[in-house]
């Protein structure tokens, strides 16, 4: 039973707009091609996908396409010799021809300097101009810092990506989009190049997981996560899956992470009473729970009541697909005078009283700093959830999801597990998410909304 689930989860992961996305990367080819090689009208020759959709593990809900347009030599020689950037002309020329099909989308370069982005209704298109080396790899501008040529060898990680999927019967690839869902859903920021290179390592570190099949996910993904938890933190750069390239993890968040997850699944067997709730918990809400348990033992854990009937999701809302950092914090405060954080009152075991006053505001948003030069709208979504006993007593479990500013204020009022959630949405895609958890047993507390 638990592995149905874990195919039925594998299989609501898959793309559900691979044709818009070859249709998107068509165009863009053919536009490029009109416009670099004589008017030639093909919709495939010198474009490549690369990335997940080259690598084949994105998810559905993907908010990016990452494809690379090669270039004719002498163009390279025309922006090398390029008094000033030549690196920002060469892009800034890319761009220009781009708007000759796209003039109604807005497109930009992005504030990293090495792609022109083309942004549609539901996701965008990042367009990396390049140059063939001899050895089959490429460089591609970035325009930063005065201008510089940089090396890319993306097919490479794409056909060892290939090799591992055929390998280990398709196994490679939704192990690297579990730990995309995992990703978006806990709400954290991890690049996909490091997500596949970090699962082809744990594929030749544990060679026995070559042959898994679903009934092996359970052990699988304990291995897994220990795996990842232990990395090493003080570790700069992983060595990317087939070339060898460093892939960078600044913060190395997902290490924590995977010692949260491997703690909430790790004394799980396929018995165990919790262990759909615990899989929810890690994967999402919508790894799925057969129908028989879901009336059973899952009742309790997802309060199948009529208060309940409050509670959303944001998966339910939009795609959900996690690329920047975004960080909440709570200040407490009473009859006006501040009192702390709430995560030093957590950190601390300090006791919450009654009759404090909770402010929860946007203290890092990546994604609004990252844009600083050309912003792009966004809004702002929040969460709260009150648990346990009494909120269900109550009928005030809450968990709508409402658009908001860059603070909410709330006020204690009962006791139970209680948490906030906020959401940065873009272009109809959650691309940020955080949470704070409110775990006062001890104390009377809850959020509830002032009038």
């Amino acid at each position: 039973m638990l592995a149905e689930s874990f195919e039925e989860f594998v299989e609501s992961l898959e793309l559900d707009n691979q044709d818009d996305i070859d249709k998107k990367f068509r165009s863009i080819t053919k536009r490029l091609n009109m416009s670099y090689y004589d008017g030639s009208t093909s919709e495939e020759d010198h474009g490549y996908k690369v990335g997940s959709l080259g690598r084949q593990t994105a998810i559905r809900g993907i908010s990016d396409m990452d494809m690379l347009f090669v270039l004719p030599p002498s163009k390279y020689e025309q922006y090398e010799k390029h008094e000033g950037n030549g690196q920002s002309a060469l892009l800034q020329d890319v761009k220009k021809e781009l708007r000759k099909r796209y003039s109604n989308e807005k497109i930009i370069v992005r504030g990293d300097g090495q792609v022109v982005v083309i942004t549609f209704s539901n996701y965008e298109v990042e367009v990396c101009p390049a140059f063939e080396n001899d050895d089959g790899s490429f460089t591609y501008p970035d325009s930063n810092e005065g201008g510089k040529w940089r090396r890319t060898d993306p097919l490479v990680e794409i056909g060892e990506s290939e090799y591992m999927i055929d390998h280990t019967h398709n196994h490679f690839k939704y192990i690297c989009q579990m730990i995309r869902a995992w990703k978006n859903n806990i709400g954290f920021k991890m690049g996909g190049l490091l997500i596949d290179t970090l699962v082809h390592r744990f594929f030749r570190k544990y060679p026995a997981y070559v042959t898994a099949t679903y009934e092996d996910y359970l052990p699988l993904f304990k291995d897994l996560f220990t795996y990842l938890k232990e990395q090493n933190k003080e570790q700069n750069y992983w060595r990317a899956l087939g070339s060898r390239q460093p892939v960078y993890d600044k913060h190395k968040t997902f290490i924590s992470k995977a010692k949260k997850a491997y703690n909430k699944i790790k004394d799980l067997t396929e018995e165990s009473e919790e262990v759909y709730e615990k899989l929810q918990e890690v994967f999402g809400i919508k790894f799925p729970v057969p129908e028989t348990v879901a009336k059973a033992e899952f009742s309790s854990y997802a309060y199948l009541s009529t208060a309940a009937a409050t509670e959303q999701f944001i998966e339910h809302k939009f795609k959900v697909d996690i690329r920047y950092s975004l960080k909440i914090e709570c200040e407490v405060s009473a009859k006006g005078f501040r009192e702390g954080l709430l995560r030093t009152y957590i950190r601390t075991k300090k006791p919450l009283l009654l009759a404090r006053t909770l402010r929860f505001y946007i203290e890092k948003n990546e994604f609004k700093e990252r844009h600083k030069d050309i912003p792009l709208p966004f809004d702002i979504y929040w969460k709260v959830r009150n648990r346990g006993e009494e909120a269900i007593k109550r009928n005030c479990i809450r968990g709508q999801i409402k658009k908001g500013t860059t603070q909410i204020e709330e006020s204690t009022s009962f006791m139970g597990g209680h948490f906030v959630e906020c959401y940065i949405v873009s272009n109809g895609v959650c691309i940020a998410r955080d949470r704070i958890d409110v775990p006062i047993f001890e104390t009377p507390f809850a959020m509830k909304i002032k009038p």
